[in-house]
């Protein structure tokens, strides 16, 4: 008997949830769900996935050649909507109950896959059903995220050492996508932060004018790599730290590595949360960490799990998070630390080889 292929075994997971959902097929139209059910990198695709174990890919002709060297199951190449299409099979099939992904289809999509229904067919919305296979990735996947944090902690490194006083946020952070890129990353996995005095302050800052130093200076920076996400927040001062910087970055260091502690299969992603925000409390900083304490992180850079303080999944071996408590202070700056952490089956590893002492420059 073949030995089936990584998509094929999470294509079987998949259906094998369908009577719990009481779906006879389900419609992936998310391109992060299509590429981890079929392999296929292209732009432009969904996936039909029966109840009786066929999965259809559509997608259109110029995708043609792609299509047939990534994927290992049926293909159709579509002149036209692939709404169309998807329903003729639809009706060709004779499923009752057709699940599609209601975070991923507009009110317009849905309108015109209705109109085309066939009339036994029921059209039923769910969500998160391939996600949470997700969470837990397989040893491919691992190797991948593996490959994208060390990657990426190097291209600081590089990008550091062509840092200048003065240069402008905006420049740092196109060396540091730069040096991503030269090591291999196929795009940065969002927008490169770099935030440099009182800017720190904002968790999301976009890079601009502003000349960097002396003071505070935050990155927060990821990339994509054979498909899979990085994503790393370090710190540094560019000139002699001050004391108050000093202490602070104590505290949320101290937090960082409080939150690390707690994950292992089991937790949940609430108690991760708690124990960092519980070390900045006695800090006193608690009111100035004002985001979740971190996510999930695998073909998209925000997956589940959540890492908030209201959250309860529960950790397992194989999942990919970040930890990055964060304060944050207007009219100062802010300070952030973040990696990547893997659950193992005995805690954790943390993947980020990066430094996190205080850094000056």
């Amino acid at each position: 008997m073949p030995i089936k292929t990584v998509e094929e075994n999470r294509r079987g997971f998949a259906i094998a949830m369908f009577p719990a959902l009481k779906l006879d097929a389900l419609l992936v139209t998310s391109l992060h769900n299509v590429r981890y059910l079929t392999g296929f990198t292209g732009s432009n695709g969904s996936v039909l996935l029966s109840g009786d174990g066929r999965a259809t890919l559509f997608t259109d002709p110029r995708y043609t050649v792609q299509s047939g060297q990534q994927v290992n199951c049926r293909v159709r190449i579509v002149k036209g909507p692939l709404g169309a299409a998807v329903m003729q099979e639809i009706d060709r099939g004779a499923p009752r109950r057709v699940g599609f992904e209601q975070d991923n289809v507009t009110v317009a999509h849905l309108e015109s896959m209705k109109k085309t229904l066939p009339v036994r067919t029921q059209l039923e919305p769910v969500a998160g059903v391939i996600e949470r296979l997700r969470m837990v990735k397989d040893a491919g996947e691992i190797a991948r995220i593996r490959a994208s944090v060390t990657a990426n902690s190097r291209a600081l490194e590089d990008a550091l050492k062509r840092f200048r006083a003065g240069m402008t946020e905006s420049e740092l952070a196109a060396e540091i996508d730069y040096r991503n890129r030269k090591l291999g990353a196929e795009a940065p996995a969002f927008d490169t932060i770099v935030a440099a005095g009182a800017r720190a302050a904002l968790p999301h800052a976009r890079p601009g004018a502003t000349k960097i130093g002396p003071g505070i200076l935050l990155i927060d920076m990821g990339a994509f790599r054979d498909g899979y996400a990085s994503d790393m927040t370090r710190m540094a001062y560019v000139g002699p730290a001050t004391p108050k910087y000093k202490r602070a970055y104590r505290a949320v260091l101290e937090a960082q590595l409080a939150a690390i502690d707690a994950v292992k299969p089991g937790a949940t992603t609430g108690a991760v949360d708690r124990a960092a925000r519980g070390t900045l409390k006695r800090h006193g900083l608690e009111r100035e960490f004002v985001h979740s304490t971190g996510h999930g992180l695998g073909l998209e850079i925000h997956e589940q799990p959540r890492i908030g303080r209201k959250d309860k999944t529960k950790l397992e071996a194989g999942m990919a998070i970040t930890v990055e408590p964060g304060i944050y202070m207007e009219g100062w700056g802010g300070i952030r630390i973040e990696d990547t952490v893997l659950v193992t089956p005995n805690g954790c590893e943390i993947l980020t080889p990066t430094t996190k002492e205080l850094r000056e420059i």
